[in-house]
């Protein structure tokens, strides 16, 4: 179960502004531990939302992140991806893609929801909610440096090694 410090958030479907402090959570990770992002405080975070598991644009996406992992470690960041996808999910996805950072677990989308990225989506003509690929860079106080709204995958690892 999520934990978050602003899961009663009215202005859900809004992201939290840049130089504000990040919301706080605790979810379950793809290695059976828990992680919860005031403990990594003193790091960077490169926190990214994503919709699902395995499939093409957030497979090319993770693997991006896992390819620029040493950069990215030499900035004194860590990665962390959320998705609402079960923790088993989360573990069998890491695996065949020997992705080398943490993949969170947000299946009641508390997190999605305080981050904003829990957003109506339409695919031909059909409504449906859906998480918005969105990535978050938080400096080491903890507050959100730069947030990268609609991700478009190629060329966003580029982006966000930049903004470290």
């Amino acid at each position: 179960m999520a934990k978050t410090a602003s899961t009663s958030r009215k202005a859900e479907g809004k992201s939290p502004l840049e130089g504000k402090k990040a919301p706080d959570f605790s979810l379950a990770a793809d290695n059976g531990e828990t992680v919860t992002l005031s403990e990594l405080k003193g790091k960077k975070v490169v926190l990214y939302f994503y919709p699902k598991d395995d499939t093409p644009g957030c497979t090319k996406e993770a693997c991006s992140f896992r390819d620029g992992f040493r950069e990215i470690q030499k900035k004194g960041a860590v990665i962390l991806g959320v998705s609402p996808d079960t923790v088993k999910s989360h573990e069998k996805f890491r695996e065949k893609y020997n992705l080398n950072f943490s993949l969170l677990s947000d299946p009641e989308k508390e997190v999605l929801k305080a981050y904003g990225v829990w957003k109506e989506k339409a695919l031909y003509g059909r409504k449906y909610m859906g998480v918005e690929r969105t990535t978050f860079v938080i400096d080491e106080a903890g507050k959100i440096k730069k947030v990268f709204p609609k991700v478009k995958v190629d060329g966003h690892y580029e982006e966000v090694l930049a903004e470290l």
